[in-house]
């Protein structure tokens, strides 16, 4: 049985205030495409279909449209919600949805029975699961300890009906411990929002989704299909792509991708002004990429980023990057991947004010990032 397993549309995505709504379009179109070649069985979607929890008409409007062509491609469509999703609001007419096929996980209300499909090497179970937190599975298992992420995580599963001599695959949307994080995905204050691999060890194909940058976890089995498009500057040279996965005899598991190709790509260019507006190209397809431009000019020029649009129509961002900013930074790039929200505040809080946060500031700080934490999960 085979699958498409995508994740992380995040229809209606602005980056830089650019829409991105034309790109997710024709991004989607080309996945329709791929149906027809590909002949999938079912698509798998492992959360964050929408950017927002409360989506834009048009953002709606498109997935609409999208999962009605799908319906007449592929028997089986299978959706959780992700962290950037409102449940309730994606579940929406999910058992009117049902009779065509398209089987939408609801907000976590305890162990749900999974759904089953049939080929010649017997049933298939497949389990969703919608992102999980401590704070939504503790009320449903009271008499266990759940503090962490990954001991959220394992209860759900333990309580699911899985039946270990038959095939069983799993939708989840969670961080993965060991995954290649990207600056466009939601981060928990210290890394608490980690799961272990091991609680998936029952399954024989996890199609991940919070990620952005495809990968396997240890193995292809455990596997984040990534963003269709690149939502951020972090992600410039990643190859986006499509996972297909085909299912055949318990044990037997087969996964590999197909490109995606963009309408615009985004890329960063580097260098003096006068370069930079003397090697754009001034047709074709690049003179229409999403660029973010890096000035090494010692002195912002004057009209620096209307002169660079008129070459780079697209052009996202402008960055000086020179011996003066570089002394100006005020935080050492080599560690800051290591200091948490916290840390990097009060750096910056100090830089600018010449004096540290006092204990009634941190303690204020500390509050706000943990709302923050909490209203994006």
């Amino acid at each position: 049985m085979k699958f498409f397993h995508l994740a992380d549309l995040h229809l209606g995505k602005r980056v830089h205030d650019f829409s991105l709504l034309e790109d997710q379009e024709d991004i989607l179109q080309k996945i329709l495409i791929l149906c027809d070649q590909e002949s999938p069985d079912g698509v798998l979607f492992a959360g964050d279909i929408y950017d927002k929890s409360t989506p834009s008409a048009q953002a709606v409007n498109l997935f609409d449209r999208f999962l009605v062509a799908l319906t007449e491609k592929v028997d089986h469509i299978f959706l959780i919600p992700g962290n950037h999703d409102s449940p309730e609001r994606l579940a929406f007419g999910g058992r009117l949805m049902a009779n065509e096929g398209v089987h939408i996980a609801p907000p976590y209300q305890g162990p749900q029975l999974p759904f089953i499909l049939k080929d010649d090497h017997g049933p298939l179970y497949v389990h969703l699961l919608p992102y999980l937190r401590p704070s939504l599975v503790q009320p449903h298992f009271p008499e266990e300890v759940i503090n962490s992420y990954t001991e959220a995580v394992g209860a759900a599963i333990d309580h699911l009906s899985i039946h270990p001599e038959e095939r069983n695959l799993l939708l989840a949307h969670q961080f993965v411990t060991g995954a290649r994080r990207s600056d466009s995905e939601r981060i928990i204050v210290g890394g608490s929002d980690n799961v272990s691999s091991a609680v998936f060890s029952d399954f024989d194909y996890v199609a991940l989704g919070h990620i952005h940058g495809p990968q396997n976890i240890l193995s292809p089995r455990l596997r984040y299909a990534g963003s269709p498009l690149k939502y951020s500057f972090s992600e410039k040279n990643q190859i986006k792509s499509l996972t297909v996965v085909n299912m055949e005899e318990k044990g037997c598991v087969q996964v590999w991708t197909l490109p995606l190709v963009p309408k615009h790509d985004l890329r960063e260019v580097r260098g003096n002004l006068e370069d930079l507006l003397s090697g754009a190209p001034s047709s074709g397809p690049e003179k229409e990429d999403y660029i973010g431009a890096i000035l090494t000019d010692e002195e912002m020029p004057p009209m620096a980023l209307a002169r660079l649009r008129k070459v780079y129509p697209r052009i996202m961002y402008l960055e000086l990057d020179n011996v003066r900013s570089r002394h100006q930074s005020f935080i050492d790039m080599d560690i800051k991947e290591d200091l948490s929200d916290l840390d990097l505040f009060s750096t910056f809080y100090e830089s600018q004010n010449g004096k540290p946060l006092s204990s009634h500031q941190q303690a204020y700080v500390e509050k706000i990032f943990k709302r923050i934490g909490e209203e994006d999960q």
